[in-house]
């Protein structure tokens, strides 16, 4: 299970010391990666070195409605900065206006900006209905994309990760080789089970210690 989890801390009151916390659980559960923002890559690099621990962070975050040079911008940083992976937010307001050209060359956009490291595209599940998850997913592989993810977590009273979306998701992506993240409200070792089950390669959870204990 540790193999398959992201640790993630991407609260914005989130302190110093939490983010040490988080790094040194990590490394002492031997999770596959850390997820933070971007300003705290360089923290990662810095308390990680020597560790086999993945450091991911976010792009156009939690909205995904920044223009796609700045998302790019992001993206350079966070790569200069050490990150070993990038997830971005997908434009929900393009996808929702049937404005398939924009998602695809947002995503390309960050993707080029990515250079050799994988990137992940956050859906927002929780704002879509199936056929546009569907689309969404179909717009990645276009978009060569190498995951695509359920939610930012940041949708209020949303749901998160849902086992549903999350087999729709793989049927769609698995067989142009993408893999999927399932990420928002997995608390406990039974939804996370249910998401691997569903064909999740990644789980994004801030409840890992608890998931392996």
């Amino acid at each position: 299970m540790n193999k398959h989890i992201e640790h993630t801390l991407l609260k914005q009151d989130s302190t110093k010391e939490e983010f040490i916390k988080l790094f040194n659980e990590a490394k002492e559960h031997k999770f596959l990666g850390v997820c933070v923002n971007p300003l705290y890559v360089s923290l990662a690099k810095q308390e990680l070195a020597g560790s086999d621990v993945k450091i991911v962070t976010v792009v156009g975050f939690p909205l995904g409605a920044n223009r796609s040079d700045v998302k790019a911008f992001e993206t350079s940083k966070a790569v200069d900065d050490g990150a070993d992976e990038i997830d971005m937010v997908i434009n929900v307001s393009a996808l929702k206006n049937k404005d398939y050209e924009f998602v695809v060359n947002d995503i390309k956009t960050v993707k080029e900006a990515c250079k050799d490291k994988p990137l992940k595209v956050i859906l927002e599940t929780d704002l879509l209905e199936k056929d546009e998850i569907k689309k969404a997913c179909e717009l990645c592989i276009e978009a060569k994309a190498d995951f695509v993810k359920t939610s930012t977590g940041f949708v209020k009273g949303g749901v998160g990760a849902k086992a549903e979306d999350v087999k729709l998701m793989f049927d769609t992506v698995s067989p142009y080789g993408l893999k999927v993240k399932a990420s928002g409200g997995i608390r406990d070792k039974e939804t996370a089970l249910k998401m691997l089950d569903a064909g999740a390669e990644r789980l994004g959870t801030s409840s890992g210690v608890k998931i392996v204990s």
